[in-house]
This record gives C-alpha cells, structure tokens and sequence, in this order.
C-alpha cells in the first residue's frame, strides 16, 4: 500500500439542537465548526482554499469566502445525489482536491438548521421519493427501508436482534458522551421492544433524529500535516458511488435487501490492500437500522448466515468489543448531521480524543448512506503507512 497523501489536522462540530431550535442559523453554526477545526489545526480560517459539502447543503463555498476572509477561493464542490451517501464521498473530493494540487488546505463539512433549509425529512420526502414511489403509498424513507429491512430479515435470515444490537450499542455510547442527544436514554431491552412501529420492521428507536447542527474537518496533505500537528489522522483511501442497477432504480435494486457499499468499498481494499479484518472501529451512518446491518454484510464484517452472532451488542461496544461502532452514539442517539458527525468522531477516535475510547485503535471506517442511491466509504488511520494487512482472517 501506498503511503498516505493527505490527512485530517483539525475538527469542530457544534451542539446538536432538536430541529427547529437553533439559536443561530445554518451558516453561523457552520462558521463556528469551522473556526473550532481551525484552532485546532492552528491555521487562520482565511487559508482555508478548498471546500466541499454534500446532501444538497446551501452553504456553498464562495458564500463562506467573506465571513471567513479567504485569501484565495480555489475549489468548490459538492457531491451530488445519495443524502447522507455523499458523507465519505465528500472527504474523496477533498482527496482529489489536494493530490491534483488544486487546492492546499480543504475543509468538509455539512451544515443544516430548520429555520433555514427547511425540515430535512420534507425535503428527502419531496426529493427522492417522487410520483413513482407516491403512487405505491410510500413518501417516506422509513417506509421504502422498512421494505428493504423486512427482506433481509425474511429472505436473508438476518435475525432482527442485529438491529437491536445496533441501536442499544449507540445509545450505550451516547450514555457516556456529554453533548450526545440521547445520554440521558438507557436503551434497555423493554424499552426498545415496547417502542412503537415507525414501518414494520422499524421501530421507534430504530429511527434517527432531526437536529439542527454543523460539522467540519480540515485536511491538507500528509507532509504539511505532520507540520501542524501531532495528531495527524491519515486517510488511506475513499471512494464513492454504486454497483449496477442502483441509481434512481425506484426500488428495483438488485439485490434488494443489500446496502449500496459494495462498490465503493471494493475499491477501497483493493487501493488500500486491507480488509475488514483489519478495521479496529466503524462509524456507520445510521438513518435506520437495517441498512447499516446490510452495509456491515457487503463490507465484509460478517455474512447473512453470521450476522446473528457477530452483530451482538456486546461485540459492538467499546471498549472490549470486538467491532465496536458509533462510539459518540452516531446519528441514531449522537445526533443527526446526515453522516457528517460519525466523519467527525472518527478523527476523533484517533486521535485518543473520544469519550468511548477503543484501546489501541489504529484504523477507523467510515460509512456512508449505506442503502442510498450513492453511498460512500473512507478509510483513516492514525499512521500513514497502515497497518500490516491481516492476511490470517482477511
């Protein structure tokens, strides 16, 4: 494998509110994260060059030009299509912004506040699920992933304890971070197993939430980062898109049950010559908890047949766990920031900074709108070389 080329220097992410309850709006919530990753690179937010968003965010890069004082506006982009999919896919943006030497020093982000974007679910309600899925009582993304859960369960044999697994191990993560949305929750089984039925098989605490928040990460090339601080977190690889027959296929994908991270995550091992096994912690975008149960399979954590014992709550929590994920309660009781608040934690995570630590973690997966039309994968560690790859389970 190739060395790494370009590495996380800094964060910064504001409280996640209940939506609609900001006290600022959008883009002065986004200012602020970019200011906190920022500090924490120890750069001045004017040499910032480079931006990229994703999930149709409004704050575009040569509206942030003036408050921030860009010296030099030199790439603005955002990945279209996928929501939450374009998560990672924007780090791979900002990837290709630095090696093509069209921008220096890049910050990702992702912003969104009712009073000014609109009610996030309207808006993927009117967007993607248009006439065709209409016309079939479905104008809702819960109702379209309760189908495609329900297959999984029925048809894969996936038993439904992994959802549950999931949801109790976020919120077990949320319980020991202080800004999580959901810490003051115990997602014991009664509660989880009397919460109402959102779409059969979803339930209540299968959901996410809605917040109104803002996220940002700094990346700039290995070699400057090691210059500006003794955290580097390293990207090893990222990649974004879909196999054949996903798309806007209204809900002909082929297999159905599947997430779309196949593609992706293929041409992150072959570019990086890792495999899941040699993955210490995985921060999963999480809308509902099927698909990232179904992202888990094509990446390679488990299989169908295996899913019922690998997915366990006590294998997916920190710190003894064996495939811990979410560790800051991700976006089912973290808080929702369409996918850009697990990018966050897992910088977070290697650099020794989260609340739930994992022991000697050296590379952390990121996840993307996992059952999008477009969907996304990034691999970061904390050397640049990586690891050894485990050849004796991969």
């Amino acid at each position: 494998m190739k060395p790494a080329q370009i590495a996380a220097v800094g964060y910064g992410s504001t409280a996640y509110h209940k939506r609609g309850k900001s006290p600022d709006p959008e883009r002065k919530l986004l200012l602020k994260a970019i200011d906190d990753a920022a500090a924490m690179a120890g750069i001045d937010t004017a040499d910032i060059d480079g931006f990229v968003s994703y999930g149709a965010d409004l704050q575009d890069g040569p509206r942030l030009t003036g408050p921030l004082g860009t010296k030099e506006l030199r790439w603005s982009s955002l990945v279209w299509g996928g929501g939450g999919g374009g998560s990672a896919g924007a780090i791979a943006q900002a990837e290709a912004a630095i090696l093509s030497g069209q921008a220096e020093t890049v910050v990702v982000y992702r912003a969104t506040a009712e009073s000014t974007s609109g009610r996030l679910s309207s808006a993927v309600s009117q967007g993607v699920f248009g006439l065709a899925y209409r016309a079939h009582g479905i104008d809702a993304p819960a109702q379209a992933l309760g189908l495609r859960t329900q297959r999984l369960l029925e048809a894969e044999g996936v038993p439904a304890s992994a959802l549950k697994a999931v949801a109790q191990a976020s919120y077990y993560h949320a319980n020991r971070t202080p800004w999580a949305v959901g810490k003051d929750l115990v997602l014991t089984d009664e509660a989880y197993d009397s919460s109402r039925l959102i779409a059969e098989p979803i339930r209540l605490f299968d959901s996410s939430r809605e917040n109104d928040a803002a996220a940002a990460i700094i990346f700039t090339s290995a070699e400057r980062a090691r210059h500006l601080t003794d955290k580097p977190v390293y990207l090893l690889g990222a990649a974004y898109g879909a196999q054949g027959r996903w798309g806007e296929m209204d809900e002909n994908h082929e297999p159905y049950h599947a997430s779309s991270q196949a593609a992706p995550a293929r041409r992150v091992w072959e570019r990086t010559g890792l495999t899941a096994a040699d993955v210490d912690v995985v921060q999963l975008y999480v809308n509902f908890t099927g698909p990232p149960v179904s992202a888990l399979i094509d990446l390679g954590f488990c299989t169908a047949e295996t899913a019922g014992e690998v997915l366990t709550f006590e294998n997916l929590v920190a710190p003894s766990g064996r495939l811990p994920i979410n560790t800051s309660g991700g976006d089912l009781a973290e808080g929702f920031l369409h996918g850009m608040g697990n990018a966050v934690e897992a910088v977070r995570q290697l650099r020794g900074e989260s609340p739930n630590p994992v022991p000697g973690a050296k590379v952390c997966l990121v996840s993307g709108g996992p059952i999008s039309e477009l969907s996304s994968v990034a691999l970061f560690a904390t050397e640049q070389g990586g690891p050894t790859p485990n050849r004796s389970t991969a």
